[in-house]
């Protein structure tokens, strides 16, 4: 079985060395770091995002609360499975952090073998959510390819990812410009204005030299009649929408 990557975020070191303990023999559960604060725990994910299975918080931390974080990790795109661990019992901040996604809570004092049997019975959504990932990836490919974009263009891979954020959120189209484009120019290690530039020219090239039947199937009704080509915020959200329609891809 693969191992459970769990980062663990807590201001109490006491429970942090307690979990870390609990599992450091345990051959499948790895607690790869524990962060006493939400700014540390932020940089943690977003620097080691690749290496996280779980992550295991409470919603109150110092320096950055764990709501924010559900924010940043929203925004920016990452998607983990997050178990809450509070004492914490108001309804508006559950239900805030309920509409980020969180479906796992346990109230403190922790149980650890309860926790180890709730982190052992995720292990199968983990691998669902990394299949899904997979799929998601290889039927966009697919799909630009046959409309028409070459993958050795930076506006494939850039469109490629800018897909993958509004299938996600589809609220993100809305700060097209505020959000998306940085969030794919920090993963590209350029700027956000080479980003639209980019997705800009890969859409021309499409237009001319994608399947013109699969285009008018995709496109046909949901253009401005006025213009032959869809902006770019047009074409990453009827794509995405495609998506969600033909592939039955929506995310829990």
């Amino acid at each position: 079985m693969k191992s459970i990557n769990v980062l663990v975020i807590d201001s109490n070191k006491t429970i942090t060395n307690d979990i870390e303990k609990y599992f450091s023999s345990h051959e499948v559960i790895k607690v790869v770091a524990c962060k006493n604060d939400g700014e540390e725990g932020l940089s943690y994910i977003i620097n080691n995002v690749n290496n996280i299975d779980v992550i295991l918080m409470d919603l109150i931390l110092p320096k950055m609360d764990g709501l924010f974080i559900l924010s940043e990790l929203a925004k920016r795109n990452i998607q983990k499975n997050i178990l809450i661990m509070t004492n914490f019992k108001n309804d508006r901040i559950l239900e805030e952090a309920n509409s980020y996604g969180i479906k796992y809570y346990m109230l403190k004092p922790i149980n650890y073998l309860g926790l180890e049997k709730r982190l052992l019975n995720m292990n199968d959504t983990i691998q669902t959510v990394n299949n899904k990932i997979f799929n998601q990836e290889a039927v966009i490919t697919d799909l630009l390819h046959n409309l028409g974009i070459p993958s050795h263009i930076r506006g494939y891979q850039y469109i490629k990812e800018g897909i993958s954020i509004v299938y996600r959120s589809s609220k993100m189209l809305s700060y097209i410009t505020k959000d998306v484009y940085p969030e794919i120019a920090r993963k590209f290690d350029t700027t956000p204005t080479r980003v639209e530039r980019a997705i800009r020219h890969a859409i021309e090239i499409s237009w001319t030299r994608g399947d013109i039947n699969l285009m008018e199937d995709i496109f046909g009704n949901s253009l401005n009649v006025n213009r032959d080509k869809p902006t770019n915020a047009e074409y990453l959200a009827t794509l995405a929408d495609k998506l969600r329609v033909d592939n039955n891809l929506v995310y829990s």
